[in-house]
Protein backbone atom coordinates (compact mmCIF):
# COMPACT_ATOMS: atom_id res chain seq x y z
CA UNK A 1 0.00 0.00 0.00
CA UNK A 2 1.37 3.33 -0.62
CA UNK A 3 2.36 6.01 1.91
CA UNK A 4 0.96 8.74 -0.07
CA UNK A 5 -2.46 9.59 1.27
CA UNK A 6 -5.22 12.62 1.45
CA UNK A 7 -3.34 12.88 4.52
CA UNK A 8 -0.03 13.70 2.95
CA UNK A 9 1.93 16.97 2.53
CA UNK A 10 2.83 16.60 -1.24
CA UNK A 11 6.07 17.84 -2.99
CA UNK A 12 6.05 20.25 -5.84
CA UNK A 13 10.02 20.68 -6.42
CA UNK A 14 12.09 23.30 -8.24
CA UNK A 15 14.05 22.74 -11.17
CA UNK A 16 17.18 24.40 -12.63
CA UNK A 17 18.47 24.07 -15.69
CA UNK A 18 22.19 23.22 -15.91
CA UNK A 19 22.45 24.40 -19.64
CA UNK A 20 19.71 25.97 -21.86
CA UNK A 21 20.25 26.17 -25.59
CA UNK A 22 17.65 26.65 -28.32
CA UNK A 23 18.33 24.93 -31.26
CA UNK A 24 15.82 26.00 -33.69
CA UNK A 25 12.06 26.62 -34.18
CA UNK A 26 8.82 24.78 -35.23
CA UNK A 27 6.45 26.29 -37.78
CA UNK A 28 3.64 26.79 -34.50
CA UNK A 29 6.15 29.04 -32.88
CA UNK A 30 7.60 26.48 -30.40
CA UNK A 31 11.35 26.83 -30.01
CA UNK A 32 13.31 23.43 -29.87
CA UNK A 33 15.78 23.18 -26.65
CA UNK A 34 18.24 21.56 -25.67
CA UNK A 35 19.13 21.81 -21.54
CA UNK A 36 19.30 19.46 -18.53
CA UNK A 37 17.25 19.70 -16.15
CA UNK A 38 17.86 18.98 -12.17
CA UNK A 39 15.47 19.04 -9.16
CA UNK A 40 16.24 20.65 -6.21
CA UNK A 41 14.93 20.47 -2.73
CA UNK A 42 13.18 24.29 -2.97
CA UNK A 43 9.70 23.24 -2.73
CA UNK A 44 6.19 24.33 -2.88
CA UNK A 45 3.57 22.10 -0.77
CA UNK A 46 0.23 21.14 -1.92
CA UNK A 47 -2.51 19.12 0.06
CA UNK A 48 -5.64 17.56 -0.83
CA UNK A 49 -8.95 16.86 0.64
CA UNK A 50 -11.69 14.52 -1.59
CA UNK A 51 -15.03 16.46 -2.28
CA UNK A 52 -18.54 14.47 -3.15
CA UNK A 53 -19.69 16.78 -5.51
CA UNK A 54 -17.41 16.97 -8.17
CA UNK A 55 -15.85 20.34 -7.76
CA UNK A 56 -12.60 21.44 -8.01
CA UNK A 57 -11.96 24.50 -5.57
CA UNK A 58 -8.58 26.15 -4.66
CA UNK A 59 -8.79 27.05 -0.92
CA UNK A 60 -5.28 29.49 -1.57
CA UNK A 61 -5.83 31.61 -5.29
CA UNK A 62 -2.92 33.38 -6.30
CA UNK A 63 -2.85 36.91 -6.63
CA UNK A 64 -3.79 38.39 -9.84
CA UNK A 65 -4.58 34.46 -11.00
CA UNK A 66 -8.26 33.55 -11.32
CA UNK A 67 -9.00 30.41 -10.04
CA UNK A 68 -10.19 29.17 -13.39
CA UNK A 69 -6.65 30.19 -14.92
CA UNK A 70 -4.82 28.23 -11.89
CA UNK A 71 -2.56 25.73 -13.46
CA UNK A 72 -3.79 23.78 -10.66
CA UNK A 73 -6.99 23.88 -10.92
CA UNK A 74 -6.41 23.49 -15.02
CA UNK A 75 -4.67 20.14 -14.13
CA UNK A 76 -7.26 18.83 -11.61
CA UNK A 77 -10.06 20.06 -14.54
CA UNK A 78 -8.27 18.12 -17.23
CA UNK A 79 -7.92 14.60 -15.48
CA UNK A 80 -10.84 14.51 -14.60
CA UNK A 81 -12.13 15.46 -18.13
CA UNK A 82 -9.99 12.37 -19.45
CA UNK A 83 -10.62 10.13 -17.42
CA UNK A 84 -14.78 11.06 -16.87
CA UNK A 85 -14.05 11.36 -12.62
CA UNK A 86 -16.80 12.33 -11.02
CA UNK A 87 -15.03 13.08 -7.59
CA UNK A 88 -13.93 16.58 -6.45
CA UNK A 89 -11.02 18.31 -4.55
CA UNK A 90 -10.49 20.76 -2.68
CA UNK A 91 -6.57 21.84 -3.26
CA UNK A 92 -4.67 23.95 -0.52
CA UNK A 93 -0.99 25.37 -2.52
CA UNK A 94 1.65 26.63 0.27
CA UNK A 95 3.89 28.92 -2.06
CA UNK A 96 7.51 28.49 -1.67
CA UNK A 97 9.02 29.07 -5.28
CA UNK A 98 8.86 32.61 -7.24
CA UNK A 99 6.57 33.57 -9.93
CA UNK A 100 8.38 34.37 -13.41
CA UNK A 101 11.96 33.02 -11.27
CA UNK A 102 12.56 30.56 -13.83
CA UNK A 103 12.66 27.41 -11.00
CA UNK A 104 9.13 26.09 -12.66
CA UNK A 105 6.98 26.26 -9.62
CA UNK A 106 3.87 26.91 -11.41
CA UNK A 107 4.37 23.37 -14.03
CA UNK A 108 5.72 21.65 -10.61
CA UNK A 109 2.58 22.61 -9.16
CA UNK A 110 0.88 21.24 -11.72
CA UNK A 111 2.38 18.05 -12.12
CA UNK A 112 2.33 17.01 -8.46
CA UNK A 113 -1.78 17.84 -9.03
CA UNK A 114 -1.62 15.16 -11.74
CA UNK A 115 0.18 12.73 -9.60
CA UNK A 116 -1.23 13.10 -6.34
CA UNK A 117 -5.02 12.85 -8.26
CA UNK A 118 -4.52 10.44 -10.39
CA UNK A 119 -3.45 7.94 -7.30
CA UNK A 120 -5.79 9.29 -4.88
CA UNK A 121 -8.78 9.41 -7.64
CA UNK A 122 -7.40 5.98 -8.74
CA UNK A 123 -7.94 6.95 -12.28
CA UNK A 124 -5.39 4.71 -13.77
CA UNK A 125 -3.00 6.80 -15.97
CA UNK A 126 0.34 5.54 -16.72
CA UNK A 127 2.76 7.97 -15.88
CA UNK A 128 3.53 8.37 -19.94
CA UNK A 129 -0.06 9.08 -19.83
CA UNK A 130 0.04 11.76 -17.56
CA UNK A 131 3.09 13.07 -19.23
CA UNK A 132 1.25 13.42 -22.04
CA UNK A 133 -1.56 15.19 -20.29
CA UNK A 134 0.99 17.97 -18.77
CA UNK A 135 1.90 18.59 -22.10
CA UNK A 136 -1.34 20.36 -22.81
CA UNK A 137 -0.54 22.57 -19.92
CA UNK A 138 2.88 23.91 -20.36
CA UNK A 139 6.16 22.38 -21.64
CA UNK A 140 7.50 21.88 -18.50
CA UNK A 141 4.94 20.19 -16.67
CA UNK A 142 6.08 16.58 -18.15
CA UNK A 143 9.48 16.98 -16.79
CA UNK A 144 8.40 17.01 -13.08
CA UNK A 145 5.98 14.15 -13.96
CA UNK A 146 8.75 12.11 -15.83
CA UNK A 147 10.73 12.19 -11.92
CA UNK A 148 14.04 11.66 -13.07
CA UNK A 149 16.91 14.66 -13.53
CA UNK A 150 17.19 14.60 -17.89
CA UNK A 151 18.38 15.80 -20.61
CA UNK A 152 15.25 17.00 -22.43
CA UNK A 153 14.86 18.17 -26.10
CA UNK A 154 12.06 18.84 -28.81
CA UNK A 155 9.78 21.15 -27.20
CA UNK A 156 10.87 19.81 -23.85
CA UNK A 157 8.81 16.37 -23.58
CA UNK A 158 11.73 14.01 -25.18
CA UNK A 159 13.87 12.99 -22.60
CA UNK A 160 17.23 10.89 -21.65
CA UNK A 161 18.09 10.23 -18.03
CA UNK A 162 21.16 11.50 -16.50
CA UNK A 163 23.19 10.58 -13.34
CA UNK A 164 24.60 13.95 -12.09
CA UNK A 165 26.97 14.21 -8.88
CA UNK A 166 25.70 15.80 -5.33
CA UNK A 167 26.32 19.33 -5.25
CA UNK A 168 24.82 22.35 -3.16
CA UNK A 169 23.34 25.33 -5.18
CA UNK A 170 23.12 28.81 -4.59
CA UNK A 171 20.48 30.65 -6.06
CA UNK A 172 20.09 33.95 -6.16
CA UNK A 173 16.47 35.68 -6.91
CA UNK A 174 16.34 39.21 -8.25
CA UNK A 175 13.42 40.97 -7.45
CA UNK A 176 11.93 41.14 -11.06
CA UNK A 177 8.86 38.67 -12.96
CA UNK A 178 10.35 38.16 -15.91
CA UNK A 179 7.53 36.66 -18.34
CA UNK A 180 8.70 33.91 -20.51
CA UNK A 181 6.90 34.91 -23.43
CA UNK A 182 8.84 38.43 -23.34
CA UNK A 183 12.30 36.51 -23.77
CA UNK A 184 11.38 33.97 -26.04
CA UNK A 185 9.76 36.44 -28.23
CA UNK A 186 12.78 38.59 -28.33
CA UNK A 187 14.01 39.12 -32.09
CA UNK A 188 17.76 39.37 -30.82
CA UNK A 189 16.86 35.61 -28.93
CA UNK A 190 19.56 33.46 -30.07
CA UNK A 191 17.89 30.49 -32.00
CA UNK A 192 20.51 28.30 -33.89
CA UNK A 193 23.39 26.32 -31.21
CA UNK A 194 24.66 23.51 -32.33
CA UNK A 195 22.86 20.41 -31.48
CA UNK A 196 24.60 18.17 -29.21
CA UNK A 197 23.89 14.19 -28.72
CA UNK A 198 22.64 13.45 -24.57
CA UNK A 199 25.51 11.23 -24.10
CA UNK A 200 28.28 14.06 -25.06
CA UNK A 201 27.06 16.32 -22.62
CA UNK A 202 29.24 17.02 -18.98
CA UNK A 203 28.28 18.91 -15.69
CA UNK A 204 29.19 22.01 -16.25
CA UNK A 205 29.65 22.72 -19.57
CA UNK A 206 27.19 24.84 -21.66
CA UNK A 207 25.20 28.19 -21.28
CA UNK A 208 21.45 29.36 -21.41
CA UNK A 209 20.92 30.95 -24.72
CA UNK A 210 18.19 33.25 -22.85
CA UNK A 211 20.30 34.61 -20.22
CA UNK A 212 21.56 37.84 -22.61
CA UNK A 213 17.85 38.68 -23.46
CA UNK A 214 16.84 38.28 -19.85
CA UNK A 215 19.96 40.92 -18.82
CA UNK A 216 19.37 43.01 -21.69
CA UNK A 217 15.73 43.92 -20.54
CA UNK A 218 16.08 43.10 -16.46
CA UNK A 219 19.65 44.98 -14.80
CA UNK A 220 18.70 43.51 -11.83
CA UNK A 221 19.65 40.17 -13.67
CA UNK A 222 22.66 40.86 -14.76
CA UNK A 223 23.41 42.54 -11.53
CA UNK A 224 22.64 39.24 -9.42
CA UNK A 225 24.47 37.26 -12.21
CA UNK A 226 27.75 39.74 -12.16
CA UNK A 227 28.32 39.28 -8.51
CA UNK A 228 27.82 35.66 -8.40
CA UNK A 229 30.19 35.31 -10.98
CA UNK A 230 32.51 36.61 -8.71
CA UNK A 231 32.89 33.68 -6.98
CA UNK A 232 31.45 30.76 -9.09
CA UNK A 233 32.82 31.82 -12.92
CA UNK A 234 29.98 29.00 -14.72
CA UNK A 235 27.01 30.43 -12.86
CA UNK A 236 24.18 31.02 -15.01
CA UNK A 237 20.38 32.04 -15.28
CA UNK A 238 17.78 28.94 -15.23
CA UNK A 239 14.96 28.92 -17.93
CA UNK A 240 14.02 32.27 -18.83
CA UNK A 241 14.76 34.08 -15.36
CA UNK A 242 14.85 35.80 -13.30
CA UNK A 243 17.07 33.35 -10.68
CA UNK A 244 20.67 32.45 -11.00
CA UNK A 245 22.51 30.33 -9.56
CA UNK A 246 25.73 28.60 -9.15
CA UNK A 247 27.15 24.98 -8.18
CA UNK A 248 29.16 23.98 -5.25
CA UNK A 249 30.92 20.28 -4.60
CA UNK A 250 30.75 21.12 -1.21
CA UNK A 251 27.88 22.93 0.70
CA UNK A 252 30.43 24.77 3.37
CA UNK A 253 31.97 26.84 -0.12
CA UNK A 254 27.98 27.70 -1.00
CA UNK A 255 27.84 28.92 2.68
CA UNK A 256 30.46 30.91 2.20
CA UNK A 257 29.27 33.06 -0.61
CA UNK A 258 25.96 33.12 0.59
CA UNK A 259 27.33 35.12 3.93
CA UNK A 260 28.82 37.75 1.51
CA UNK A 261 25.48 38.52 -0.29
CA UNK A 262 24.77 42.10 0.00
CA UNK A 263 22.36 44.25 1.23
CA UNK A 264 19.08 44.17 -1.39
CA UNK A 265 20.14 40.49 -2.87
CA UNK A 266 17.85 37.84 -1.87
CA UNK A 267 19.74 34.02 -2.16
CA UNK A 268 19.41 31.19 -0.51
CA UNK A 269 20.68 27.48 -0.39
CA UNK A 270 19.24 23.92 -2.42
CA UNK A 271 20.81 20.65 -3.09
CA UNK A 272 20.40 18.62 -5.90
CA UNK A 273 18.09 15.66 -5.35
CA UNK A 274 18.96 12.11 -7.57
CA UNK A 275 15.06 12.17 -8.47
CA UNK A 276 11.76 13.83 -8.14
CA UNK A 277 10.29 13.07 -4.62
CA UNK A 278 7.33 12.04 -5.99
CA UNK A 279 9.00 9.72 -8.49
CA UNK A 280 8.62 6.07 -7.68
CA UNK A 281 4.56 7.19 -7.06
Amino acid sequence: MSDWTWDSTWPAPAKLNLFLHIVGRRSDGYHLLQTVFRFIDRADQLYFAPRSDGEIVLETPTSGVAPDDDLTVRAARLLQQTTACQRGATIRLDKHLPMGGGLGGGSSDAATVLLALNHLWQTGLTRRELETLGLQLGADVPVFIHGRNTFAEGIGESFTDVDLPPATYLVLHPAVNVPTALIFGAPELKRDSVPQRPADWRDGEGRNDLEAVACAHFPAVAEHLAWLRQFAPLAMMTGSGSCVFASFAERAAAEAVLRRLPPGMNGWLADGLSEHPLAFL
